[in-house]
């Protein structure tokens, strides 16, 4: 490595203990049956350390599974250069993290613009560097662990909006269609994403079942979110931890019952909402239906008209 990418492990040490939030992370060594949590001091100690805090992200990190994975992290990188480096000895795989100035909550229904930001993000970063398709971000090297050469690349974080325009000028960001597809969905920061826009969907078709909105209902709707944000996390491959789902149950009861027009209006003047919005839908429709019908008729008679012009043309 050159001075130019990297800096003595001092340094890092210093710089990454002050960038790296969890208080209480999951850790192990090689075992992965041993994963535990364990104190900040403890877990450092440890080859394998959990990436981020349940309810927060700052850092993004990508697993390279390539022999250069130190070169593939940094070659074509100027503008978005990974902030640190921990690369295996024994294969040169390695595990690149970037670090956000500004976490982003994933359990705030609030917020689900950035953290579907971040997600396209992670997948750009993975794409500029060929990264595991499969890695969900959970676990990552400790840049701290004398398993691993590591190295500081770069000590100023990022915001989102930088990050975004690097990976666009060298063509790594994802096209919005990516966020259809399965493995958008069902991997990483994407599990976050699908579980809020499915969970919160459901939620807004019970509330309308609601008699009232009385704290008994308020009950009722924060056992039916619960129940259905864990049924959906149950069927990834690889599901959120029980806590994460937990706060992401409570952001959208939390968000329905206090910032909802749904809640605060009431049941009456919500299902009397629901029936206008709908009979508008209907009447547009109908108009649009029409319309066409007419537009029909109109060409079958012209094309008709051609037809016997021609006809008599003949004659």
């Amino acid at each position: 490595m050159s001075d130019e990418y990297s800096q003595p492990t001092l340094e890092l040490s210093r710089t990454f203990e002050g960038w790296w939030l969890p208080r209480r992370p999951l850790c192990c060594d090689d075992d992965y049956s041993q994963l535990v949590r364990r104190s900040r001091t403890d877990a450092l100690r440890c080859k394998h350390i959990e990436a981020n805090p349940s309810a927060l992200v700052n850092t993004i990190v990508v697993d390279i599974d390539d022999a250069n994975a130190k070169a593939m992290a940094l070659w074509g990188h100027r503008g978005m250069l990974p902030n640190w480096i921990a690369e295996n000895p024994a294969n040169g795989h390695a595990h690149a993290g970037w670090v956000l100035t500004y976490p982003v909550p994933r359990t705030d229904m609030a917020r689900l613009k950035p953290l579907k930001l971040l997600h396209a993000v992670t997948e750009g970063l993975r794409r500029s560097v060929d990264g595991d398709e499969g890695y969900s971000g959970l676990l990552m090297k400790n840049p701290l662990s004398d398993a691993w050469d590591s190295d500081l690349c770069r000590e100023d974080t990022y915001d989102l909006p930088d990050l975004v325009a690097a990976l666009e000028e060298h063509g790594d960001m994802p096209p919005k269609s990516w966020t259809r597809t399965k493995r958008a969905r069902e991997v990483g920061v994407g599990r976050n994403c699908t579980l809020f826009d499915e969970a919160r969907t459901l939620a807004y078709r019970q509330v309308r079942r609601l008699p009232d909105r009385t704290p008994a209902s308020s009950d009722l709707l924060r056992e039916y979110v619960r129940r259905t944000c864990h049924e959906i996390n149950a069927s990834f491959p690889d599901p959120l931890p029980v806590r994460e789902v937990n706060d992401t149950a409570k952001s959208i009861h939390k968000w329905i019952t206090t910032r909802s027009r749904m809640w605060r209006d009431g049941a009456v003047a919500n299902a009397a909402t629901f029936v206008a919005i709908q009979s508008a839908r209907g009447r547009k429709g109908g108009r649009g239906n029409k319309r066409d019908k007419q537009g029909n008729v109109q060409n079958a008679f012209k094309q008709k008209a051609e037809l016997f012009g021609k006809e008599m043309m003949g004659q």
